[in-house]
């Protein structure tokens, strides 16, 4: 069997925890640049990225800083690492429908002014919880061997 360090299986963990969160900013960033090309005289905008903030902020702080911290934990205490034992196996099922979901709300909401600010809201949470909870990998050293 493959075996890798547990450094590798924590750089693969950032590596995923922060595309993630990059991608849910640039994917929130085209649905709100959707949202002013149908009503630009509406400021929605703006609430969209302050409670991206917030609500992304208490998520990242509450939920997802946890889940972080747990998983590191989880491979530290691995004997003979394998590459897919990176997250648990009900991880991938979640980021799987998670994926899913965003990608079908992304599309259903194309031309709905209110819906794309909702999926927009969304997506900066997430986005930001996962940022602001990647302290974790460098609050438990993650990345020194």
């Amino acid at each position: 069997m493959l075996t890798v360090s547990v450094l590798t299986l924590n750089i693969l963990a950032a590596s995923i925890w922060y595309v993630g969160g990059s991608v849910l900013l640039i994917k929130g960033s085209t649905l709100l640049v959707e949202a002013h090309t149908l009503r630009p005289e509406m400021y929605w905008i703006w609430i969209v990225i302050a409670a991206g903030l917030c609500f992304g902020g208490l998520k990242g702080k509450f939920i997802f800083s946890k889940t972080c911290q747990n998983n590191l934990v989880r491979i530290r205490s691995l004997d003979q690492p394998k590459v897919w034992q990176i997250f648990r196996p009900w991880f991938f099922v979640f980021l799987a429908a998670m994926i899913t979901t965003g990608a079908t709300l992304s599309r259903l909401a194309h031309d709905n002014y209110y819906f794309l600010i909702g999926v927009a809201i969304l997506d900066f949470s997430i986005a930001i919880a996962l940022l602001w909870s990647s302290y974790a990998f460098w609050k438990l050293k993650a990345f020194v061997k």
